[in-house]
């Protein structure tokens, strides 16, 4: 099986969640019967209680009234128009992460603590080294020992050097250092993992900013990226994590992780037509292999039960 096509498995069942969820609903409530109101009213519940929003769920059920009202549906029609409509909605999200754009490409990595954040920093490390691309990652989250540790057997494994210190130690200053030291290495790509300590959301917009501005004195179009990790088991509460960052740091892209533990993978939908902010990367497993970048058509077909 080819890289592509073995992607696609992984990610179908990474996804099996929300899709039996999907599935099931929609086969429950559409097969013998006809496209009425009472059935509409059903499918469009269905689709907001699977986390794909109010917007879709009305956009696509007035699609079905407009076209097939009254009408025998066979439940895979459903779902082949269901993975269009969402196509639709994600389109504009589907834009993969370019970064050749300077030497080196500095992504600022954010998120809440236990979204993923810094094994998914590992992952991307990986992915990036696979690409054939240098990569130095910065441990600039300095309160969590064991985020330092954890980063240190990424980078290990991915042939990646990790910049850390003491903890408690100044976050900024170590990723001043550690752009300076990637410039001198002339690495490629500089990945720095930042705390996620939304309790106390005043000093980490604080801390946040001040990495910014020191990243700045280096490079003043740093940071390149701003990649916002979202777990996607926390569902609607995702919104509120791409509010808070988005105003705290401007967040340019999103890593949705952990879409194997949840039904609520649909979550990704509603959250892309709210913000317009760019998915980059999906996590559906543990592994490095289970971030990929994201697509559009990939993701919708997986989380409607599918085949490529």
């Amino acid at each position: 099986m080819s890289e592509g096509g073995s992607w696609f498995a992984r990610l179908k069942a990474g996804l099996a969640r929300s899709s039996q969820r999907l599935t099931e609903g929609i086969a429950a409530i559409v097969t013998r019967r006809r496209l009425d109101d009472g059935t509409l009213g059903e499918l469009e519940e269905l689709l907001i209680g699977a986390d794909l929003g109010t917007t879709l769920a009305e956009e696509f059920v007035g699609r079905l009234r407009r076209t097939r009202f009254n009408q025998e549906v066979a439940p895979e029609e459903i779902r082949a128009a269901l993975a269009e409509e969402i196509v639709k909605s994600l389109s504009l999200v589907d834009r993969p992460l370019k970064t050749d754009r300077a030497k080196p490409f500095v992504i600022l990595v954010v998120g809440v603590n236990g979204s993923g954040k810094t094994t998914t920093i590992g992952k991307l490390a990986r992915l990036f080294r696979d690409a054939g691309k240098s990569v130095v990652i910065a441990a600039c989250d300095t309160f969590r020992a064991a985020a330092v540790e954890q980063l240190k057997i990424w980078g290990e494994r991915a042939g990646a050097p990790v910049m850390a210190r003491p903890p408690g130690a100044d976050a900024a200053g170590l990723a001043f250092d550690a752009l300076e030291d990637a410039r001198r290495r002339g690495s490629d790509i500089l990945l720095i993992d930042t705390a996620g300590r939304l309790h106390n959301k005043a000093n980490l917009m604080a801390e946040l900013q001040k990495i910014v501005r020191v990243l700045k004195k280096v490079d003043a179009a740093a940071p390149h990226a701003v990649l916002l990790v979202l777990d996607a088991t926390v569902g609607q509460n995702a919104h509120a994590q791409a509010e808070t960052f988005r105003d705290m740091i401007g967040v340019t892209g999103i890593v949705m992780t952990k879409l194997d533990g949840t039904a609520k993978g649909g979550v990704l939908v509603p959250l892309a037509e709210k913000y317009g902010i760019p998915v980059h990367y999906i996590g559906v497993g543990e592994r490095a292999e289970d971030l990929r970048p994201f697509t559009a058509e990939a993701f919708a077909r997986s989380l409607v039960g599918l085949d490529a």
